[in-house]
């Protein structure tokens, strides 16, 4: 049970991680955008390197989970398993999106500031 159990949080978490990963990209394309002063090819490069560090951290840390699995030994256990690390894994994925957007608005700021000191 327990390797039918990793095949589908695998499988869950992929295409949470992929589908979540590229949402960013294409959306948080145009906040880099704003802060770089419309820099399109820092902007796309930097965007690539967060995509790629996304995707890194969050399958590596949906591996690590594995090893936090007890033994399953019925469909109930199975479906408890996949559905409380899937819930750790979107909790992650919105925890690190907070922090980002966090870090994107306080750069913002301090750069508005800085373009506009008298306001």
């Amino acid at each position: 049970m327990n390797i039918l159990a990793y095949i589908l949080y695998l499988l869950i978490t992929y295409i949470i991680t992929v589908r979540v990963g590229f949402i960013f990209y294409r959306n948080g394309r145009v906040f880099i955008l704003n802060l770089l002063k419309q820099d399109e090819q820092l902007t796309d490069f930097i965007n690539r390197i967060l995509l790629t560090g996304y995707y890194l951290l969050n399958l590596g840390y949906a591996a690590l989970m594995l090893q936090s699995w007890d033994t399953i030994n019925g469909w109930t256990a199975l479906l408890v398993s996949i559905v409380s690390m899937t819930g750790r894994i979107i909790l992650t994925l919105a925890l690190i999106h907070f922090c980002n957007m966090g870090a994107i608005y306080f750069i913002g700021n301090k750069h508005f500031r800085i373009v506009n000191p008298k306001i």
